[in-house]
C-alpha cells in the first residue's frame, strides 16, 4: 500500500536529466553525514509544489503531550514468515568476518539500496551508499515545507505480513516507532455517503478462521450468494497453493473473476479498492497473481492483514536509523551523488561508476537500487542485447499521485486507521492528524490520500487535482466538506506527483523480473521489481537488499579474484 511502499522517480527532470549536476558532497566525507542529512529534511522538496491559502498554525504543541490511542504490536515474533526472515538476517550477522572486506557501491538509497547496504555492513563488508537526491528514502521520501509540516511521497502501512521488515524494525531497536491500529479493514460506502462497512478480524480465532469470520460478518458489501461464489472461485487457489498462484500471471483480476463465475459486482464492491492499494491500477491490468499472494497472506498469517503506521516521516524515522547503523559498521552514504553512467572494461564488466559531479567510483561490486526506469536508462549499450536486460523493457513504473490536504476544522467522520475510499479517483487515504504521531493536531484534520490511477491526471495542475479530490471528499464527508469550500476551508495543500512508481504489475510480466545476481560479473541489482515473492512493497524492496546482499556475499572469493586481477594489470601497465 505504497506498500509499500517503496528510489522514486518524483519529477519529469530526473529521467530527462542525467546530467543536472549536483555536487555538493566530496566522497571523502563521512562523519558529518547524520548532522547533514537531517538538516537536509528539513529543506523543501523544491520540485513538489505547494499552494497555500492561509497561513496554518505554528508548531507549537510539544510531541511530548501527544497521546495516541494505539493497540500493542502483535504477536508475530514466533510466526514461520518472521522466524524465516531472522534466519536470513542471521546470514550476515553471524558471517565470518572478512579478512579482506568487499567494498561495494550501491546506488539508490531507497528502502531497497538501504537494506542492502545494512546487511553488507553487517556481514563485515564496507558498502559505499550512493543517493541522487538530497533525501533519504526512494518511494518513502518526505520533505518539511517552511511551516514545518511534512509532506510524502506515498501513504505507507506496515503490515504484519512483512516479515523482513519487521525484523529491519527490531534489529535497529525501533520497534516502538511503528502504531498497531485495531486489526481492521475499512471501506467507505459509495452508495451511503459518509457512512463505512468494516471488515473487524477477531483477536481470538487463528488464521484463515479470523479472516473468514470478517468476510462472513460483513453483509453490507456483498451478500451471501456472492460470499458462496467468490469462495468457491478461490477454492482452487486454496488447494493448488503456490503453484496454482504462480499460473495466474498471465490473467488481470477481472479476467480471472469471470473465469471463476465470480460476480462483477464482487469485482467493483472489493478488487477495485483492493487493486488501487496493491498497485494503484485496476483489476483490468492488475494480474491476478498480485491480488492471490496478498490474499495468501492475509488469509494464513494471523496478524498479516493487521496494520501499522510509523510514528513520523520515514526518512527521519526509518532511514536515518538504518544510515546510522551503516556508518557505526564503517560503511559510507552520499547524498546528490547520481550516477550518469556505467563505465566497461573490455570483457564488458563494470570498470566504474561516472557521477554527474564528475567523480569516477570504482569498487569490488557494483549494485543499482534505483527503480527499473532510472536503471534502463543506464544500462550501457554493450549490455542491451543481454536477455537479462532487454526483459526489462516491459517492466515500466506506475504513476502516482500522493495528496495532502490541511483543513481549518477537525473532521468528525473519519478513523484513525487506514481508510479505502471505494472513489473512482481515490485509492486509500487516512487522517494523519490522527493516526501519526508527528502529525498529531487535536484541532485541525490533515487528510492525506492517493490519487489513483493517475496516468491520466498525472500531467494535470495541482489546483485541477485538488478540485477533483474536493469533489471526491465532499461524497466521504457529505455534512463536512463540500466541493465549494462552503463547508471545511483548505488552509493549505501539498501534492506530490510520482511519474514512475512501482512496476506495473500487469500479466505477464513475472517472467521479466531479474533475479538480483546479473550475468555481469561483478554486477548485481536490487529493488522490489527484482525477483522476490513480496512484488511492489516496501517489504519487496527490503528482501530484494537482503537477497542481493546474500548474493555478493556468496561470491566472495570470485570478487576477490577479480580484485587482485584488476591490480595485477593496473600494476602491469
Amino acid at each position: 500500500m505504497s506498500h509499500h511502499v517503496s528510489a522514486v522517480i518524483t519529477n519529469n527532470t530526473y529521467t530527462n536529466n542525467l546530467n543536472h549536476l549536483l555536487d555538493k558532497f566530496p566522497l571523502s566525507f563521512s562523519a558529518t553525514l547524520s548532522t547533514t542529512l537531517k538538516q537536509q529534511q528539513q529543506q523543501q522538496h523544491p520540485l513538489s509544489r505547494s499552494t497555500k491559502f492561509t497561513r496554518t498554525r505554528p508548531r507549537s504543541h510539544p510531541l511530548l503531550k501527544v497521546s495516541c490511542v494505539d493497540y500493542p504490536r502483535p504477536d508475530i515474533d514466533n510466526t514461520l514468515p518472521f522466524l524465516e526472515a531472522a534466519y536470513l538476517s542471521s546470514f550476515f550477522s553471524t558471517a565470518s568476518r572478512p579478512n579482506k572486506p568487499l567494498n561495494v557501491v550501491i546506488a539508490g538509497a531507497g528502502l531497497a539500496g538501504l537494506s542492502t547496504a545494512k546487511y553488507l555492513a553487517d556481514a563485515g563488508h564496507k558498502p559505499i551508499l550512493l543517493e541522487a537526491r538530497d533525501v533519504l528514502g526512494g518511494k518513502v521520501a518526505a520533505w518539511k515545507d517552511d511551516d514545518g509540516d511534512w509532506y510524502e511521497t506515498g501513504l505507507h502501512i506496515f503490515f504484519g505480513a512483512y516479515p523482513n521488515v519487521q525484523n529491519l524494525f527490531g534489529e535497529l531497536g525501533i520497534n516502538d516507532r511503528l502504531q498497531w491500529k485495531e486489526h481492521s479493514m475499512i471501506f467507505a460506502m459509495p452508495n451511503k455517503p459518509g457512512e463505512f462497512s468494516r471488515f473487524d478480524f477477531p483477536e481470538v480465532l487463528p488464521a484463515p478462521l479470523n479472516g473468514i469470520w470478517a468476510i462472513l460478518k460483513n453483509n453490507e458489501m456483498l451478500t451471501w450468494p456472492e460470499k458462496v461464489k467468490f469462495a468457491l472461485g478461490l477454492l482452487p487457489a486454496i488447494i493448488g497453493g503456490q503453484a496454482y498462484v504462480e499460473a495466474q500471471d498471465g490473467l488481470s483480476v477481472q479476467d480471472w473473476m469471470r473465469k471463476q463465475g465470480i460476480p462483477d459486482r464482487v469485482t467493483t464492491e472489493v478488487f477495485v479498492a483492493m487493486s488501487k492499494s496493491l498497485n494503484f491500477i485496476n483489476p483490468d491490468e492488475l494480474s491476478m497473481q498480485c491480488v492471490l499472494i496478498a490474499l495468501n497472506r492475509f488469509l494464513q498469517e494471523k496478524h498479516g492483514s493487521k496494520m501499522a503506521f510509523l510514528d513520523g516521516s520515514p526518512p527521519e524515522r526509518l532511514c536515518m536509523p538504518i544510515v546510522d547503523h551503516i556508518q557505526s559498521l564503517g560503511g559510507e552514504v552520499h547524498l546528490n551523488s547520481r550516477v550518469q553512467k556505467i563505465s566497461l572494461n573490455k570483457d564488458q564488466t563494470v570498470k566504474s561508476l561516472l557521477l554527474t559531479n564528475g567523480k569516477v567510483i570504482e569498487a569490488d561490486a557494483y549494485v543499482i537500487a534505483a527503480p527499473v526506469d532510472i536503471f534502463k536508462l543506464l544500462v550501457p549499450e554493450e549490455w542491451k542485447e543481454i536477455p537479462y536486460f532487454k526483459k526489462l523493457d516491459k517492466l515500466v513504473g506506475v504513476p502516482v499521485i500522493n495528496v495532502h490536504i490541511w483543513f481549518d476544522r477537525k473532521l468528525k467522520n473519519t478513523y484513525d486507521h487506514l481508510l479505502f475510499s471505494r472513489s473512482s479517483l481515490l485509492s486509500v487515504y487516512a487522517d494523519m492528524s490522527v493516526t501519526c504521531k508527528e502529525y498529531y493536531d487535536p484541532n485541525k484534520s490533515m487528510l492525506e490520500l492517493v490519487f489513483a490511477p493517475a496516468e491520466e491526471w498525472i500531467s494535470r495542475s495541482d489546483s485541477d487535482i485538488i478540485d477533483a479530490t474536493m469533489t471526491e471528499l465532499a461524497r466521504l464527508f457529505p455534512d463536512e466538506i463540500a466541493a465549494d469550500q462552503s463547508k471545511a476551508k483548505i488552509l493549505k495543500y501539498h501534492v506530490v506527483k510520482t511519474p514512475r512508481s512501482v512496476y506495473k504489475t500487469i500479466p505477464d510480466c513475472e517472467p521479466c523480473r531479474p533475479l538480483q545476481k546479473s550475468p555481469i560479473e561483478g554486477f548485481y541489482l536490487a529493488g522490489d521489481y527484482t525477483k522476490q515473492r513480496y512484488l511492489a512493497s516496501m517489504e519487496g524492496a527490503v528482501l530484494s537488499g537482503k537477497l542481493c546482499a546474500q548474493a555478493i556475499l556468496q561470491d566472495h572469493e570470485s570478487l576477490l579474484s577479480r580484485r587482485k586481477q584488476v591490480l595485477a594489470e593496473a600494476t602491469a601497465v
